[in-house]
């Protein structure tokens, strides 16, 4: 996803224009990789990037809830307390004297 950091009309989408803080592409709109590498460095005809990528955080999200392994959400509060404490005690060290 990519952010407009400096306002354009796209002059390849019906010259639909582009506010700073948008999002681009618009919703329905497909882009090639070059349009991106264009508008994104001065290779366009303000010679100015004029969007920025921008991580897509609800994509991150989903991604992160995705990781979480479903038999740790079944564990009983209490046993998953015990195992709290079993990882916060300090492990015997030999190294001690």
């Amino acid at each position: 996803m990519y952010k407009v950091i400096k306002y354009f009309t796209d002059l390849q989408d019906n010259e639909h224009p582009y506010n700073a803080g948008d999002t681009f592409p618009r919703d329905g709109l497909t882009v090639s990789r070059e349009r991106i590498i264009e508008l994104a460095t001065a290779s366009n005809k303000q010679s100015t990037p004029l969007i920025t990528f921008i991580e897509d955080k609800s994509n991150q999200a989903q991604s992160e809830n995705e990781a979480v392994e479903p038999e740790n959400e079944a564990v009983e509060p209490e046993k998953q307390k015990k195992d709290e404490t079993k990882k916060s005690e300090p492990k015997n060290s030999a190294s001690k004297k």
